[in-house]
């Protein structure tokens, strides 16, 4: 079996974890160095938990319009790709009432939400990603409406993070982020082994994945709080503003970028009960655990954790080697 360097930590309410191809255990400082970087910058440019984040900071001028940080304006282009993709599913204008839900920056403190009333007048509040103008770093954001970047920024800073170990180093990395994994660089000995498991007791399964793929996987069991008695998760349906039905325990899709994986997994966490259809239309690989823990595979998906003979990037015109099973990386 490879050795390999890992390190990990905590951050944004979950855990970092970095994977190295390489013995060598001194390049971990210089891996961990370049997440630690990619994290922050991102952190720095659309944490809506943050006075200080370029996002919130320039709220006031972005209604106008206003030229942006290059970071700042990706990280809203692929918001807004994920928007299009999803045909409005994963929708980045739904700040308000996250915050109107009680999911804010004392979200840790279980704080109670304001009152039927003033929730009404924030559903008030139709989503407008569609009304959001960029163009280049020009960026201006219908007034009333704040974004929250979540459902695709960590995503994309994984995709950043992988990417610039590669740069730095010139080996294969995995990084992991909650349910967000992504790969770069040469393709390792024994490929990349993800353990898709939500919470304890939950139904575990192994995936393999070539370097530069990744997997994410969104859930209904994290980032939980009641409301008036009424238990809420973190994923909200635009129809409505109000959390998705909770069809799905845990969506895991593999995709080219961690960004694409988390924008599906977070569209068929929505779209509930048709989510299986979709994702099997896809043709990308994907795990559906539904309520019961009934669990669903579909693209090439392997049958179950016994069967770790196919890859999840297979197609029919590719005949990727087959390799022994390594490294995981746990996803939640």
């Amino acid at each position: 079996m490879t050795v390999r360097a890992t390190t990990e930590w905590d951050l944004w309410t979950t855990t970092a974890r970095v994977v190295l191809d390489h013995r060598d255990r001194r390049h971990l400082a210089a891996a961990e160095s370049c997440v630690r970087r990619v994290t922050s910058a991102v952190d720095a440019a659309c944490s809506r938990f943050r006075d200080d984040s370029e996002l919130t900071a320039r709220a006031d001028d972005l209604v106008r319009g206003a030229e942006v940080s290059p970071l700042l304006a990706a990280l809203v282009h692929q918001a807004l790709d994920a928007a299009r993709l999803s045909d409005g599913d994963v929708d980045p204008t739904l700040g308000r009432r996250m915050v109107s839900l009680g999911y804010d920056a004392a979200f840790a403190d279980a704080r109670p939400v304001p009152s039927p009333e003033a929730l009404s007048r924030a559903l008030d509040d139709r989503p407008a990603w569609q009304r959001i103008l960029l163009s280049g770093t020009f960026l201006r954001i219908p007034e009333g409406v704040t974004l929250d970047l979540g459902a695709t920024a960590k995503a994309a800073a994984a995709d950043m993070a992988a990417a610039s170990i590669t740069a730095r180093l010139g080996i294969g990395a995995l990084v992991s982020f909650g349910g967000d994994v992504a790969t770069a660089g040469p393709d390792p000995s024994g490929g990349w082994q993800v353990r898709v498991q939500d919470l304890e007791g939950d139904p575990v399964d192994h995936v393999r994945i070539a370097s530069g793929w990744s997997v994410a996987t969104s859930s209904t069991q994290k980032r939980r709080w009641e409301q008036e008695g009424t238990t809420r998760h973190h994923i909200l349906d635009p129809r409505w503003g109000l959390p998705a039905e909770p069809v799905w325990r845990t969506v895991t899709v593999v995709a080219p970028s961690c960004t694409t994986a988390n924008t599906m997994t977070t569209a068929a966490v929505v779209r509930g009960r048709t989510a299986a259809e979709w994702l099997r239309q896809s043709g990308r690989a994907a795990r559906l655990v539904a309520a019961d823990g009934t669990v669903v595979r579909l693209g090439g998906w392997p049958d179950d954790q016994g069967t770790d003979d196919q890859r999840a990037d297979e197609r029919p015109d590719e005949q990727p080697d087959e390799r022994p099973d390594d490294d995981r990386s746990a996803v939640a």
